[in-house]
C-alpha cells in the first residue's frame, strides 16, 4: 500500500462511514469491528470444504448434487470498470465480479457458507453485500463494508431454498444499484430442482444516464434522473443486445429451459414474458415450494427474483422481453432464445398462405359500400317525404334537446322557459328567437352581451358561448327543443345548420 494512502487510510474509513454507509444505519452501527472466526457447533466445523464455482452471465454453475452439506468459500470481487452499454456508449460499471449482473452463486439448503468480499485495488469507493438469502443485520451488508484494496469475511448458514437478489447497499444505494451492483443467489433445495437440459441467468436493470437512449460517448449515473425513476436504458444482463446475435441463448426442439431470472432495479419492476412461449411452471417471487402452470407474464418487483421452465416445441427466435414494451423496444430490455430442430406444423404450422387481400377495397366490398350508400339515400328520401316518419325524427332531436336544456340552460331561463324578469329573457313566445333561426343557433353558440328586446322588454345581461361544450348535433337539438316547446312552433335545427354556423368567418 502506498505510504501517503497507509496515513490517510483511517480518515478515509471515517468519511466513507458517514458518506457511504448503509442508509438504514446510523454510522456508529455501519463499521462492524472484526470479531475474529465464529465459533461454531462441532458438526458445522468438521463440514467438507469446497470453494463455489462463479461464472459469467447468462451461464451459471452446475445443479449441486451432493446430499450433505458442506462448508463453501466464496470468494466475490467487486471492480470498476468501463464497459459498453449500447452501440457507441460505455458506462462506468461498479461489478461483483467485472460483469452485470454479478457472478451467479449457487449454494445448497443447509449450507455454511464462508463469504469473502474483496475489493479491488483500483477501485474508488467502498462497497458492501446485502445477500437476501442471509438471515442477519443488512443480509451480511454491516459485515461486509470493505475499502478498496481491503477484503471483508462473514460467514452464514443458507437455511430457506430460494433464489435470491443480492445488491450493495452503501450509500447512495440508488447509485451503487443504479451502476450495476447486483446479482442473485440460489438456495438450492435439499432435494435439489427438478432436472432440466439448460440453465440460463438473466437479470434486468434500469441505468440511469446523463444522456438520452444512443447518445455515443462515455456516460455517468444522473441522480436527478434515477429521483424521477425516468431511466434511458432498461435492459438484460447490463447492456443493450447483451442477449442477441452470438450471445442469443440457444436450445434445442424438445428440450426444457430454465431461466433464473432477477431485477436489480433499482426502482422498476419487470413484466417479464417470452414471445411466442409458455411458461409451463413459474416459481413467484423465487420461492420453490408451489409453482403456479401455464403462465403467460410474469411479475418481478425490483429487488425480486423468479424462476420459470418451460419445454421448446418448435424450432424459432423467441424474444425475451420487459412487456412494459416501451422498456423492451425504445430501452433496451429485449433477448433472444434460437431454438433449433425439426418442425412440428401440427404444433405451429408456420406461414400457410400469402394472398392479396383488400378488405372493404375489394370489387365486392366497393359494390357492397355503393348500394349501402344508395340504400341510405333512399331511407333519407323516404323520411323526407314521410311526414309521419319526420315528425318522429323531430321528437327524437326535441327529446334529447330537452335533455341538454335540463343540464345547461334551465338555471336562467328556467324549466318553464319564461326566464327571471328583468334579468334573464324568456324564451316561450319569445319573438327574438322565433325571428331569426341563424341568431338562435349563433346565440347558443357564440353567445350574446348587450341590451336586446324580447317581446318588448329590454334585457342587458350575458349569455356565455358553448361551442367549446356542446357538439353540433347537441347544439341543433337544444335549439329545436326550444323553437318547439312551451307554445313555440318551428322546424327541426339540423347538424349541417349548426356546423355552418360554428365556421362562420368573422
Amino acid at each position: 500500500m502506498p505510504p501517503l494512502y497507509r496515513r490517510r487510510l483511517p480518515l478515509l474509513l471515517a468519511l466513507a462511514t458517514l458518506l457511504a454507509a448503509p442508509a438504514w444505519l446510523s454510522a456508529q452501527e455501519t463499521i462492524e469491528q472484526p470479531k475474529g472466526p465464529a465459533p461454531l457447533p462441532p458438526e458445522l466445523q468438521t463440514l467438507p470444504v469446497e470453494h463455489a464455482v462463479l461464472v459469467a452471465p447468462p451461464h451459471v454453475p452446475p445443479p449441486i448434487t451432493r446430499d450433505h452439506p458442506a462448508r463453501v468459500v466464496i470468494n466475490l470481487e467487486v471492480r470498476e470498470l468501463i464497459k459498453h452499454l449500447a452501440d457507441g456508449v460505455d458506462y462506468t460499471f461498479w461489478t461483483f465480479g467485472g460483469d452485470v449482473p454479478g457472478n451467479f452463486l449457487r449454494v445448497r439448503e443447509g449450507d455454511l457458507v464462508e463469504f469473502h468480499l474483496n475489493n479491488d485495488p483500483s477501485s474508488k469507493l467502498p462497497h458492501n453485500i446485502d445477500l437476501h438469502a442471509v438471515n442477519g443485520p443488512g443480509g451480511g451488508a454491516t459485515s461486509a463494508f470493505t475499502a478498496p484494496g481491503h477484503t471483508s469475511q462473514f460467514t452464514f448458514q443458507a437455511l430457506n431454498p430460494g433464489l435470491y437478489v443480492y445488491h450493495c447497499a452503501t450509500a447512495p444505494v440508488p447509485m451503487h444499484i443504479g451502476n450495476g451492483m447486483y446479482g442473485l443467489i440460489l438456495v438450492q433445495p435439499k432435494a435439489g430442482l427438478p432436472p432440466v437440459d439448460r440453465e440460463y441467468y438473466v437479470m434486468q436493470g434500469e441505468f440511469y444516464t446523463t444522456g438520452r437512449f444512443g447518445d455515443e460517448g462515455l456516460q455517468s449515473f444522473d441522480m436527478n434522473k434515477a429521483l424521477d425513476e425516468r431511466p434511458p436504458y432498461v435492459v438484460f444482463n447490463g447492456a443493450v443486445g447483451s442477449l442477441v446475435g452470438d450471445h442469443a441463448l440457444t436450445a434445442n426442439v424438445g428440450e426444457t429451459v430454465r431461466i433464473f431470472f432477477g431485477d436489480g432495479g433499482p426502482n422498476l419492476t419487470s413484466s417479464f414474458h417470452v414471445i411466442g412461449e409458455i411458461f409451463d411452471r413459474v416459481y413467484p417471487e423465487g420461492a420453490l415450494g408451489n409453482p403456479v402452470e401455464n403462465v403467460q407474464t410474469t411479475t418481478v418487483p425490483s429487488g425480486g427474483a423468479t424462476m420459470v421452465e418451460f419445454k421448446v416445441n418448435v424450432p424459432g427466435t423467441y424474444v425475451l422481453v420487459d412487456h412494459a414494451v416501451t422498456r423492451a423496444f425504445n430501452k433496451g430490455a429485449l433477448g433472444l432464445l434460437k431454438v433449433s430442430g425439426a418442425e412440428d406444423r401440427a404444433i405451429y404450422s408456420g406461414k400457410e398462405i400469402d394472398a392479396v387481400y383488400l378488405g372493404s377495397q375489394a370489387p365486392e366490398g366497393s359494390a357492397s359500400a355503393r348500394r349501402e350508400a344508395d340504400l341510405k339515400k333512399q331511407i333519407a328520401a323516404e323520411i323526407k317525404s314521410n311526414p309521419a316518419i319526420a315528425g318522429l325524427t323531430k321528437e327524437v332531436q326535441i327529446e334529447k334537446g330537452k335533455q341538454v336544456y335540463m343540464g345547461l340552460c334551465f338555471a336562467c331561463h328556467q324549466p318553464d322557459g319564461k326566464g327571471l324578469p328583468g334579468i334573464f329573457p324568456p324564451l316561450a313566445g319569445s319573438d327574438f328567437l322565433l325571428a331569426d333561426r341563424d341568431r338562435a343557433v349563433r346565440v347558443v353558440l357564440k353567445g350574446l352581451s348587450g341590451p336586446i328586446t324580447v317581446s318588448g322588454k329590454t334585457y342587458n345581461s350575458s349569455m356565455p358561448p358553448q361551442e367549446a361544450v356542446l357538439t353540433d348535433a347537441q347544439i341543433a337539438d337544444v335549439v329545436t327543443y326550444v323553437l318547439n316547446s312551451w307554445g313555440n312552433k318551428a322546424d327541426a335545427i339540423t347538424t349541417d345548420h349548426v356546423k355552418s354556423i360554428r365556421n362562420e368567418i368573422h
